[in-house]
């Protein structure tokens, strides 16, 4: 006949296990394994580490349970005498040593493994700023920036979160399966990481250095990550997706990439020369204005303190038009306004200026072209 602590022992067995083999308890608070060998392996060793530390607990929490019980004042009121023991002090050194070098294998060959970037299929280029991401083929000399695509509704409370609230972009970088993609990173104002959980990559984006890491996907799926390194105000707000498919439809991807350059480009011509009425160019600066700019300065221009400056009644957008033009297209030195003239359009440029100069009662009356931004460039 069993005893009650030997039955409580095998109901707390019992319970343990239900737990932590589920897979809601898994999915919650585990690794994820992700779906890259790498990442599974990364997931391994965790799970070889934990093991570890749990065994050692109940092995070190048991002995000084047991010392406590059986070798408590009421049954040795006389304590045993002794001091060193060779054999205790060695084997308390030796069992460690061998648990570290045991772990330390797998986990090194694994983190060789990780710094191996040679032989790599295609490279993409990542560089990071306040806050998006911009993705360079570098074999396929395309390129293009990935924004966050929440609505504003659902960041401000007015409407309710979707599935995937933070991790939307408009852009997702497209990579193909079985080819080992290098990934050469950067930032062009402060430290940034870019981590995609699924993968087992997280690097370190940092101005004026090219970090690398690698993955290779071998099914087809949609992915998604965020920054890791505090990088401003909008630090939450900078996801990165990622669309995996097979091989044949990114080459697809990748022509009808080079079309929409080149359909793109014809546009931006057609733009450039056309004579632009102010009411055509407010919506289209409208639009601009709150993809690009509203994070900042606010959607009602009012700005948010002196590190975000108002645009209403400001003197760069009711003065010389020309001082409001390098402002938008070139940035401001050691603040986050951001250079916008490698990331929008002429007529985006153009339009967003033209709104900023007759919004929130900044009445210029001006209009800017496109022609006149191509200019400047």
């Amino acid at each position: 006949m069993t005893s009650l602590a030997d039955r409580l022992r095998t109901g707390l067995q019992v319970v343990l296990l239900c737990v932590f083999s589920s897979d809601s308890f898994a999915i919650e608070y585990d690794m994820r394994a992700g779906v890259t060998d790498l990442s599974q392996r990364v997931q391994g060793i965790h799970h070889m580490g934990f093991y570890v530390c749990v065994v050692v607990g109940i092995i070190v929490f048991g002995a000084m349970f047991y010392t406590m019980f059986a070798h408590r004042r009421s049954r040795h009121p006389q304590p045993a005498q002794f001091h060193e023991s060779l054999t205790v002090e060695m084997i308390w050194t030796v069992i460690p040593i061998l648990i570290l070098i045991v772990m330390a294998i797998p986990a090194t060959l694994a983190l060789m493994e990780i710094e191996d970037n040679s032989n790599s299929d295609m490279t993409v280029l990542i560089t990071a700023s306040q806050w998006k991401w911009h993705y360079q083929y570098v074999e396929a000399d395309i390129g293009y920036y990935s924004n966050i695509a929440t609505p504003q509704d659902q960041i401000y409370n007015l409407e309710p979160k979707g599935v995937n609230y933070l991790l939307e972009v408009d852009r997702p970088l497209v990579l193909p399966t079985n080819k080992k993609i290098r990934f050469l990173t950067t930032s062009k104002d402060v430290i940034h990481s870019w981590w995609v959980p699924d993968f087992a990559v997280k690097q370190d984006a940092i101005p004026g250095f090219i970090n690398e890491a690698w993955t290779r996907v071998d099914e087809p799926g949609v992915f998604r990550g965020q920054c890791t390194e505090l990088c401003g105000k909008d630090h939450a707000f900078m996801p990165v997706v990622v669309e995996v498919i097979p091989e044949e439809e990114f080459d697809a991807w990748i022509a009808d990439q080079r079309l929409a350059m080149a359909l793109a480009s014809e546009t931006a011509v057609a733009d450039r020369n056309k004579e632009w009425a102010m009411s055509e160019l407010l919506p289209i600066g409208q639009n601009t204005f709150i993809s690009h700019c509203a994070t900042c300065h606010q959607t009602d221009g009012m700005g948010q303190g002196v590190k975000y400056p108002a645009l209403a009644g400001s003197d760069i957008t009711t003065g010389n038009i020309e001082d409001h033009l390098n402002r938008v297209m070139n940035g401001k030195e050691k603040t986050e306004m951001q250079a916008w003239a490698p990331q929008l359009t002429d007529l985006e440029i153009a339009a967003v200026i033209t709104y900023e100069r007759n919004s929130w009662g900044n009445d210029t009356g001006d209009v800017v072209q496109p022609m006149t931004v191509y200019s400047a460039r």
